[in-house]
Formats: C-alpha cells, structure tokens, sequence
C-alpha cells in the first residue's frame, strides 16, 4: 500500500486540512478502485487509524483505497458557529479526492463510510442523507442518539452545553433535526430508492451502549438491512482494531 498525506485548501472550510490515503499499489492503469472513507473519534485527527490499528494491512490485499480526513471537534456538521465540516465530508472531500485520484470510482456500490464514536456518528450522518452516493456505512460505539446524549447527560453541564451549542445551536431542537440519525434513517426510508446496508457494533460496558440499541431499534422498525454485533467491550482501540477488520469482510468487495 502506498501511505499518502495529502494537505490541501479546503474552499468549504476556507483552511488548509489534510487526510491521509491508502492507496493500492498494484493495479491497472484502467482500474476503478472502490473507496472507503474512514472517519475518526472527537479526540483524534487523520492519522490515528494508521496509529491504533493494522488498517493498512488489513486493506492491503483488498484493492480498496481509504480516505481518513480530519475534521477536529465538529461532530461532522455545519456547526452553528463555525465551519460546515458536514458539507466538506459529504460534498467535497469525494470531490477532491477523485480530482487528485482519478481512478477513485464514483459508482455508488464502490464507495462506503465507516467511522468510530463521533466518526460512526458522522458516517451514519452521510450514509443517511446522501443514500444514493454510498452502499454501505459502518459505525463502531457510534454516538448514534445524540439528541438523548445531550439531554441525559450534557444539558446540566455547563461545559458540555457551551460545546455542542457551538456545534448544533439550539439544544431542545436535535431531536427530528438533520442531526438526528433516528429522523434521518426515517426520510432516508421514505424517500430513497436505495437504501445503504449497515454494520453496528459496540460493546456492552461502552458508555454509549444505550446509543447503539436506540439506533439499533430504529433501524430494524425501518427494515434496514442491518448487521448489528455487539459483546464485552468499553470505548477503546483493542476493540476497533478487531471490529475494523470485520468491517472489512462485511464489506461488498467483490
């Protein structure tokens, strides 16, 4: 695999950014590659999955490049009172990376999400609401009910408050907003012609346990095509880096 850092001028973000690309070095010039976008956790940036995980020889003989953009403290959204990390993830980073890499395919059964904690979130976010650009999305202790996260255990605490009113505004009004997966995976459902399959894992002493059989609810109501797992396990890499691995498998590769 060839490891590529890739800095560059974001027009949505109007900052310099970066992510890093697993790219295939054995191919043919003609060659599509299927792509994966790999998102990070609300303490990390691009490079921690290279860092904490066998990601790159997980992917070596699969022939799937992998895109891991950092997108900070922004819970993947077009924050109240800063950036649209939303609008960059969904729009131009699939843009820019097949401008810089041709050979990316922009075929919707090519090209997955997948994501842990704040990155799961932002994956399913996506998936959800551009249904017809990705067939597969995979979230790993994904904050998946952040409307109950914030009313449960944030809306009290000053610090917490101040946070994710930066990033979603007015905090009584996540519920049944475009913030809130529940809602998106309903109009996905309502208005999609095709829906993408979804892979949930988390593991039962993870604080965000709760989050993931909300979610996992939802999606079954809606007969989404799920795959959920979960077992003994907290809010760490010993388990992402095995769950990723599975990801992998579950992906439609061939």
């Amino acid at each position: 695999m060839a490891y590529l850092q890739v800095r560059f001028f974001s027009e949505v973000l109007q900052i310099q950014t970066e992510m890093i690309v697993l790219l295939p070095e054995k191919m043919e010039p003609t060659e599509k590659l299927k792509t994966l976008y790999l998102f990070h956790g609300l303490s990390d940036d691009c490079s921690i999955w290279t860092r904490r995980t066998s990601i790159e020889r997980y992917v070596e003989e699969r022939q799937i490049a992998v895109v891991m953009p950092s997108v900070h403290l922004s819970f993947y959204t077009d924050t109240a009172y800063g950036h649209k990390y939303f609008t960059f993830v969904a729009e131009e980073l699939p843009a820019v990376c097949r401008k810089f890499f041709p050979q990316f395919s922009d075929r919707r059964e090519d090209n997955y999400l997948a994501g842990l904690s704040m990155g799961g979130y932002g994956a399913m976010k996506v998936a959800l609401t551009y249904p017809e650009s990705y067939s597969a999305v995979a979230s790993l202790s994904g904050a998946l009910d952040v409307a109950s996260d914030i009313q449960r255990n944030y809306e009290n605490t000053p610090e917490w408050a101040f946070f994710f009113q930066q990033i979603f505004g007015d905090l009584h009004k996540v519920k049944k907003s475009k913030h809130d997966i529940e809602a998106l995976a309903r109009d996905a459902k309502a208005k999609a012609k095709k829906l993408p399959k979804v892979f949930i894992w988390c593991g039962k002493q993870d604080f965000l346990y709760e989050d993931n059989l909300n979610c996992r609810k939802w999606l079954q109501e809606l007969d989404y095509n799920l795959t959920y797992k979960d077992g003994d396990g907290d809010h760490s890499w010993k388990y992402w880096d095995q769950m990723i691995e599975q990801v992998l498998e579950w992906l439609p590769l061939e």
